[in-house]
């Protein structure tokens, strides 16, 4: 019951943020828009409310680890593995900006939709040619203007403790505009809700930024090995946080 509680007033919190936010994030984004060219500040006011969310939450515990860029302004591709819509929450407590490759249903909800666009994250359609090629026209100019941008390469949430499949799209990307590969490895987020329901349950969480990999010298034909090499990394990163984080399959699955 009191678990119960403390998720009601979760939600509770997390419209509020959400509202607040709109006006925060609002005013940041008119002052800056003449000058900010990438929407790096309003990006950072957006992911404040992630981590101002996670403060409040009194279920969630949410730790960050890692070398991080030394150069907050050097364009990264950075990919993780994906376990739950908490992962959002976790990964914004990082001290620098990243776009967000979302999928466009979420622009479509009143208030959080707004907020991502005046942030200036990316939507694409799921199945669609043409919003997939658009999304990545985005990243790249995102990139351009010195802001890394944040991909999921699995794609959607794995249904399992296991990891999905990366697709080619981050790393094709990362080769054609010369940014470095940015893998982030997170483990625990799967615990944040229950099944089947919209409420919070106490969980532990921890993401952990991994070495940097560098593109220059490669060429379309280096994808796959790309691909598979960041797949690698992230894997054993992960693996190694449950087991600091004390999660058995039972827990992740």
């Amino acid at each position: 019951m009191i678990e119960k509680l403390l998720s009601a007033a979760g939600w509770v919190t997390l419209i509020l943020v959400l509202i607040v936010g709109l006006l925060y994030v609002g005013l940041v984004w008119v002052v800056t828009v003449p000058f900010d060219r990438g929407r790096y500040l309003a990006g950072r006011a957006f992911r404040h409310l992630a981590v101002a969310q996670v403060t409040l939450n009194p279920l969630w515990h949410f730790e960050t680890e890692g070398k991080r860029p030394a150069n907050p302004r050097k364009p990264y591709v950075a990919v993780s593995n994906h376990e739950s819509w908490a992962d959002i929450f976790l990964i914004s407590h990082f001290p620098w900006e990243m776009k967000w490759l979302s999928k466009e249903a979420l622009f479509k909800i009143p208030v959080m939709g707004w907020l991502m666009r005046m942030a200036g994250d990316i939507p694409v359609k799921r199945g669609s040619r043409e919003s997939v090629v658009q999304a990545l026209n985005e990243c790249r100019d995102r990139l351009s203007k010195r802001v890394s941008v944040m991909i999921f390469p699995e794609g959607t949430r794995s249904p399992t403790g296991e990891l999905l499949p990366f697709k080619d799209g981050a790393f094709k990307l990362a080769i054609e505009t010369g940014a470095p590969i940015l893998p982030i490895a997170v483990a625990g987020t799967r615990n944040c809700m229950a099944k089947h329901s919209f409420q919070f349950r106490r969980a532990r969480a921890k993401a952990r930024v991994l070495d940097a990999i560098p593109t220059e010298g490669l060429t379309p034909a280096d994808i796959t090995t790309l691909r598979e090499r960041t797949r690698q990394v992230i894997d054993s990163a992960r693996r190694e946080l449950q087991r600091e984080l004390g999660l058995d399959q039972s827990s992740r699955a």
